[in-house]
């Protein structure tokens, strides 16, 4: 069951980026997500113009773990507000205005400052299917986050002829924040259950603005920290015992998520086939014990892993490394910016996180101490353009991943001279 919500373009001030730069007699629009000057070979947008849409669908009758009393859970629709990004046809010059707040609600330290930005998409454009129907991505934020936190890349990946839909993720977002428990539970029954909503709207003859858009049996999901902890999951790497326990202390002894453990009979059973591809931003859970090596050999399909070597949140060599080393059974990389914290997959900083006074944590919920973020985003997306075209469209894209561990002992594919400096790049493109 869905509700279309449309949201039509207002004025705004423009800020950061979505401004307009002149020099001369030529005027330049900015956008998050642009390619900088020495932005890599695939960061640069596809040959498609970009649709947006966004849209409401509801879960109806899910345990509502917020309101847990004596360890059982009642009921609630769970109601789920996505954004969709897709070819389309027309002008590539977007009007899109992309809404957000920093802050949390009810925190007189952090109040919530709401804030807009452009993007090169255009709402309700007419989808071109002329290349479809296309692989469909399902983005997942972390916590607390939203729908709109990577739009460099949602766009972008739309532009070369993808379904993209990214999730308003309910208890987990800045205007709507709640209950960890809520985010430990859902993130990958929200993917599933996107998943199985996207396929029926995008499948032909639908009513939907996607009819005949959508190939969801050629899927991949994408996840920034909790989102990447749900996108595991979902991938076939159970919840330990250990995270079980620590679910039961925190809901009053309420086992629900025994349902998405590597011990659960029906889980493994329960993988569905259409999930191609997965790609985790500095994904969390393993440093506090989310799963065990074991587990995470449950995990067959091809994965990409993107972290800090320095993350503080997610953990580097017992937590994102750890990871990776614990997929034995599927094709996989690890992309590594080194000296980098956790922030690796978000869009720059707004400039409201700029405002004198304002908490710091508004600023580093997006930015990167060391790194530039317009850097890292143009990295993003010429990294997952070559895995998600090599995966789920077959292109012959191996030479831009099939690179030298360092990123100092020679130049990468696709990187301008000198450039990719500071990044490793860990790999093995056959199982164990």
């Amino acid at each position: 069951m869905f509700i279309k919500k449309c949201y039509a373009p207002f004025l705004v001030t423009l800020m950061f980026m979505g401004a307009s730069i002149t020099t001369g007699a030529q005027t330049t629009n900015f956008y998050y997500g642009d390619p900088l000057p020495d932005a890599p070979e695939l960061a640069a947008p596809g040959p498609f113009a970009v649709g947006v849409t966004a849209m409401e669908l509801i879960n109806e009758a899910q345990l509502n773990i917020q309101e847990i009393s004596a360890g059982v859970a009642p009921t609630y629709d769970r109601k789920l507000t996505v954004e969709v990004w897709y070819p389309a046809k027309g002008s590539k010059e977007g009007n899109a205005v992309y809404a957000d707040v920093l802050g949390i609600p009810g925190n007189p330290n952090r109040p919530l400052v709401p804030f807009s930005f452009l993007g090169r998409a255009v709402r309700e454009a007419e989808p071109d299917q002329s290349a479809g129907p296309y692989p469909l991505l399902i983005v997942s934020h972390g916590y607390l986050g939203s729908r709109v936190l990577m739009t460099y890349l949602t766009e972008n990946l739309a532009s070369k002829g993808y379904v993209v839909v990214a999730i308003d993720h309910p208890e987990s977002t800045h205007r709507n924040p709640g209950k960890f428990t809520s985010t430990l539970y859902y993130r990958a029954l929200d993917d599933l259950f996107v998943l199985n909503e996207v396929a029926s709207l995008g499948a032909p003859g639908s009513t939907s603005l996607l009819s005949g858009m959508v190939d969801s049996d050629n899927t991949a999901l994408i996840g920034y920290s909790m989102g990447g902890y749900g996108v595991l999951n979902a991938a076939g790497a159970g919840y330990s015992d250990q995270l079980l326990q620590m679910f039961s202390q925190m809901t009053g002894g309420n086992k629900a998520i025994s349902i998405r453990t590597s011990g659960d009979s029906e889980y493994q059973a329960s993988m569905d086939q259409r999930i191609k591809a997965i790609v985790a931003f500095a994904p969390w859970g393993m440093q506090r014990g989310a799963w065990t090596k074991e587990a995470l050999s449950g995990i067959r399909v091809p994965t990409l892993l993107i972290a800090g070597d320095q993350d503080d949140i997610s953990g580097y060599e017992d937590g994102v490394k750890a990871i990776y080393d614990g997929i034995t059974d599927a094709e996989k990389y690890l992309l590594v910016y080194q000296n980098a914290r956790h922030n690796v997959a978000p869009n720059p900083p707004p400039s409201e996180s700029l405002a004198p006074g304002l908490d710091i944590n508004e600023y580093y919920h997006y930015a990167e101490p060391v790194w530039d973020q317009r850097r890292i985003n143009n990295i993003n997306q010429h990294i997952l353009t070559a895995f998600l075209g090599k995966i789920l469209k077959g292109l012959d894209y191996d030479p831009y991943l099939k690179l030298p561990q360092e990123s100092g002992e020679g130049e990468w594919k696709g990187f301008k001279p000198r450039t990719s400096l500071g990044l490793q790049l860990f790999s093995e493109t056959t199982a164990e």
